[in-house]
C-alpha cells in the first residue's frame, strides 16, 4: 500500500477529472454546491437515528458502507474546492484550531 498525503490525493482526483474532462464542471461554485449535496448524503444517514444509535451507526456494516462513502465523498470535493482556490487545507485547519484556543480558552465556558 503507498502512502496517501493531500497533495497527492488532490493530483489524483485532478487527474480522474481530467482524463474525463471534467474541469470545466469544477468551478469553485460547482465544487461547493457538489460538497453540499455530498454533506447532505452524509446527514440523511443519522437524520432519523437516536443519539445512541448514532454513536453505533459503525456496527452495520451497510450503513457503515454508506458512511464511509459519504465521508469520502465530501473529503473528495473539501480537497478539490482548496486546490482550486489555492488553500492549504492542512495550514488552513490549523490556523483555526489556533483561532479557537485562543477564543474558547479552557476553563471558560465549561
Amino acid at each position: 500500500m503507498t502512502e496517501l498525503d493531500v497533495p497527492k490525493l488532490q493530483r489524483r482526483l485532478a487527474e480522474f477529472a481530467a482524463a474525463r474532462s471534467w474541469q470545466k464542471y469544477h468551478t469553485p461554485k460547482n465544487l461547493v454546491a457538489a460538497l453540499s449535496v455530498e454533506a447532505s448524503e452524509l446527514v440523511e444517514i443519522f437524520q432519523w437515528l437516536t443519539p445512541e444509535e448514532s454513536a453505533r451507526v459503525m456496527d452495520d456494516p451497510e450503513r457503515a458502507s454508506r458512511v464511509t462513502d459519504e465521508v469520502a465523498d465530501v473529503l473528495a470535493y473539501l480537497l478539490q474546492v482548496c486546490e482550486v482556490l489555492g488553500i492549504d487545507v492542512l495550514e488552513a485547519l490549523d490556523a483555526k484550531i489556533d483561532r479557537n484556543e485562543r477564543r474558547f480558552p479552557v476553563g471558560e465556558g465549561s
